[in-house]
């Protein structure tokens, strides 16, 4: 993402300062992770889940927090749903904003344990509103007790013929590329993939390469594997003002799969 979510952070840890305990502790959920090298790998580590066929044991929905600014809803595991086939998340109106403390909720999936180098893919169909954002991406933060790694997909609602890709490096972001994609990804499903290595970052969409990173400062340490729907707040210039006149809105995922990399 860009260089706004180190401002995301800062607000929840204040948020965590602010809130009663059991709030705070459900931000910290799921279970904490030391930080571990990507390297760290093993061919047992390696899945691939149909998520058309409903839960897995290896992901869980995110529920109980909101990670603060610049995002504008509250993960409900009533936004992680499977229906007509895929898993949805979903963005709406809050049930309880007065509790929430803002005014929406969001829908995020993510793996309980962490990844390494190696490939991941998800097929996916992303949401078409300003404001916005439908993603997949592997990250690790200080709530897992680990520096601030991240790579990411994210197709911003406003434009769905775009698809933008980051990486973070212990905190530090800012190498944003936006990539046209030559169709509008909220009409069909697409692959999106990308190759985690110890000197390059490769992204794919519909097995064909689209953009790299090499001999950069890239990512070391072990990361969740994450999808996530959610509502902007403060980032009109990157996002759109949020529409939220067609309430609610879904982003959809049929397939994820992982492939370690012994480097």
């Amino acid at each position: 993402m860009m260089d706004i979510r180190k401002k995301a952070l800062a607000a929840a840890v204040m948020m965590a300062l602010a809130v009663p305990v059991s709030v705070t502790m459900d931000m910290a959920a799921p279970s904490m992770a030391t930080a571990t090298p990507a390297t760290e790998t093993k061919a047992s580590d390696a899945f691939s889940v149909d998520l058309t066929k409903g839960e897995n044991a290896l992901f869980e929905a995110s529920n109980g927090w909101t990670n603060g600014m610049p995002f504008n809803c509250f993960w409900h595991k009533e936004n992680v749903t499977f229906e007509d086939g895929t898993l949805q998340l979903t963005v709406d109106e809050s049930p309880n904003p007065a509790a929430d403390k803002v005014p929406y909720a969001g829908g995020e999936y993510r793996s309980k344990a962490t990844y390494g180098y190696g490939r991941y893919e998800v097929v996916m169909k992303a949401m078409k509103n300003d404001g916005v954002v439908s993603s997949f991406f592997t990250y690790t933060g200080p709530y897992d007790g680990d520096p601030w790694d991240e790579i990411d997909f994210e197709v911003l609602g406003k434009d769905t013929t775009k698809v933008q890709l980051n990486y973070f490096r212990n905190g530090k972001g800012g190498h944003e590329k936006m990539i046209d994609l030559g169709f509008d990804a909220s009409e069909d499903f697409h692959t999106y993939a990308f190759e985690w290595h110890k000197n390059s970052i490769i992204w794919f969409v519909d097995g064909k390469e689209v953009f790299r990173r090499e001999n950069e400062d890239l990512p070391v340490t072990k990361q969740k594997i994450m999808m996530n729907a959610w509502n902007g707040k403060g980032v009109d210039e990157w996002l759109k003002p949020f529409n939220d006149s067609n309430l609610p809105i879904t982003a959809e995922y049929k397939s994820i799969k992982y492939t370690p990399f012994a480097e």
